[in-house]
């Protein structure tokens, strides 16, 4: 009866000191395979160049014969619109530098460019800023510019 005693014991003991060990770590989960949906020129069309849009018809001020019209937001939901807008232009550039879509350090600082772009436009549109959203609406431009003459040269 002893014997069953310490040994229960033991085991009870045991089970203690490996309830005190911290558990080893768990190995991390694979990354996820990325799986885009578009093509790059698809990108570019159906969802980067409606989202620039959203910005440059937001910017400057265009006068006529019949006089002159300002295009920045005059409401709330305007901004928020612009500030969406910039926001996707921002991650564009980073769907840009994606595994299988980017095609070097080249590439990918036009990207970072583009991000940058959309960083300001968002932060002009946050601050509901005309004039800070028509030089970002520049930087946007030059961004987009500078990788066509790069990448689509016969695109002028």
């Amino acid at each position: 009866m002893t014997r069953v005693i310490v040994a229960l014991l033991a085991l009870l003991l045991s089970f203690a000191c490996a309830s005190d060990q911290t558990p080893p770590a768990a190995a991390a989960p694979p990354a996820p395979g990325f799986r885009p949906t578009t093509s790059v020129p698809q990108l570019m069309e159906w969802i980067l160049e409606p989202a620039t849009e959203g910005i440059w018809d937001a910017a400057g001020t265009i006068i006529t014969a019949e006089g002159r019209r300002e295009l920045a937001p005059t409401t709330d939901v305007g901004w928020e619109q612009v500030r969406n807008s910039a926001a996707l232009v921002s991650e564009i550039g980073n769907l840009l530098m994606l595994p299988g879509r980017s095609v070097g350090p080249t590439w990918d600082a036009y990207a970072i460019a583009l991000i940058d772009a959309g960083r300001e436009s968002m932060a002009a549109a946050d601050a509901h800023d005309a004039d800070r959203l028509f030089d970002a609406g520049g930087q946007l431009y030059q961004a987009c510019l500078a990788c066509h003459r790069a990448y689509m040269p016969d695109s002028r």
